[in-house]
Formats: C-alpha cells, sequence, structure tokens
C-alpha cells in the first residue's frame, strides 16, 4: 500500500528507520521485486513486469544500498565498472569485443569529471576505497540520459569529502530537471537533499511532507506516529 509521485526536477526523499521496507520499495522500482500488484509508470510507461535491463533502458538510473554486493564487480577494472550497464552499447562494444580505447578514453573523463582517486582506469575497483567505490558507481549512473535517478543510501560508509561531492552531483541533477529519489536512513541528510519526504514506517508511506519539515515532527513519524496537520 505505497503510492506517491515524484516530478520531474524534484528529489523526493525517502526517510524511515532502516527495515521499514525501504530496501523492498527501492527492488519493485527497479525489477527486482516480483510478485507485484499495482502499477509504476514513468513518463507514461508502465514498468511493473518489465526486466531490470529493460527498466535502466528506460532511462531509470540506479545506485543501490550495497554498492560491493550490487554496484561493482570488484575484480573488475574501474573502466569496466563504468560501462557495467551498457555492456550492449555499441559505443564500447562491437561483436562482444569492448572497443579498448574508446573505453579508455571514456573512463579517463568520468575519473577526471568525478574526481575518483585511482592509480589508473586499469585499478581493479575493489581496492579503491569506499567514497572513490561510491563515486564510481554515481559516474556509471549519471553518465548516461536519465529520466529518473533511485540513489539508495548514496553515501552510507563514506568519507566527509565525497558526501559532499555525492550530494552536490544529486542537486545537479535534479537541477536539470530530472526526478530523483533518495532513500536514506540518515535524517542529516535528507533535510539537506529533500523538496519533499516520504516517511515510511512498517512497509507503509504513512505521510509525506515539506523538505522543510523539522526533524523532531520526521522523528515521530519515523516511530509511527502521524503529528497534527500532517496529512496521512
Amino acid at each position: 500500500d505505497v503510492t506517491f509521485d515524484v516530478r520531474p526536477g524534484e528529489v523526493l526523499a525517502v526517510a524511515g528507520v532502516q527495515g521499514n521496507g525501504q530496501t523492498e520499495l527501492v527492488e519493485a522500482l527497479v525489477g527486482l521485486a516480483t510478485g507485484l500488484s499495482g502499477s509504476i509508470t514513468l513518463g507514461g510507461t508502465e514498468l511493473v513486469g518489465k526486466s531490470v535491463r529493460a527498466i535502466l533502458d528506460e532511462g531509470v538510473g540506479f545506485v543501490p544500498e550495497d554498492r560491493k554486493e550490487d554496484g561493482l564487480v570488484g575484480t573488475f577494472s574501474v573502466a569496466e565498472n563504468l560501462i557495467l550497464d551498457r555492456s550492449s552499447d555499441s559505443e564500447f562494444v562491437t561483436a562482444g569485443t569492448i572497443r579498448r580505447g574508446v573505453l579508455d578514453e571514456f573512463a579517463k573523463a568520468r575519473i577526471e569529471e568525478y574526481d575518483i582517486r585511482t592509480q589508473s582506469a586499469a585499478t581493479a575497483a575493489g581496492t579503491l576505497s569506499g567514497g572513490n567505490q561510491q563515486k564510481v558507481v554515481i559516474a556509471r549512473e549519471m553518465s548516461r540520459e536519465l529520466r529518473l535517478f533511485i540513489a539508495a543510501q548514496p553515501t552510507r560508509g563514506v568519507d566527509v569529502g565525497s558526501i559532499e561531492f555525492i550530494h552536490r552531483r544529486i542537486v545537479e541533477t535534479r537541477d536539470a530537471g530530472v526526478p530523483v529519489v533518495v532513500v536514506s536512513t540518515e535524517l542529516a541528510e535528507v533535510a539537506g537533499l529533500a523538496d519533499r519526504i516520504a516517511v515510511m514506517y512498517r512497509g507503509r508511506v504513512i505521510g509525506i511532507v515539506p523538505g522543510d519539515t523539522p526533524r523532531d515532527v520526521l522523528g515521530l513519524m519515523m516511530a509511527g506516529e502521524i503529528p497534527e496537520g500532517v496529512a496521512a
């Protein structure tokens, strides 16, 4: 029983204590969940029933909450990780063979643009710091033409400098007119990024409030209480 919308040029933050359905919600949005009922539409296109591949091809960028398990292949190079979801793109692959020159130039540009601290594009992604691993994921997803950007726990386990960089990139994506969904358990992150905040409790969205809603009100909602004046 989750209903919400997210508009172009808006950050909708999904807040709540970990384990209240946020992970399952994200899995539903990107096609990882099965047995769904209801509808998920993107610009009039129905996403329920589509594969993850097809949803990404619709222009959905996705930063998973666990970058090591779901966002990267640690033994692959930084360059290879930057095109994980574009491996069938003729720009990078011809007749099943990676176009190394094109990939190297692409990777070099992304490393510079996203300030990825690595010895080279050939370095195994798993050897980078947490913040730089996350920048690889962010760079990959933001380097495509997006119609929706979803980021789950986008700054979990990264350093302060990387947090500021990632937040700036999220805001720039919003300002470019892309709808953004950020799922975070960090109230400071939610308050700093959100135009609107959807609070989840026990698998439901119990209210959607403005981004400048006081933290004590959000805290009550995260505990399952709906303060007076908040529409359920």
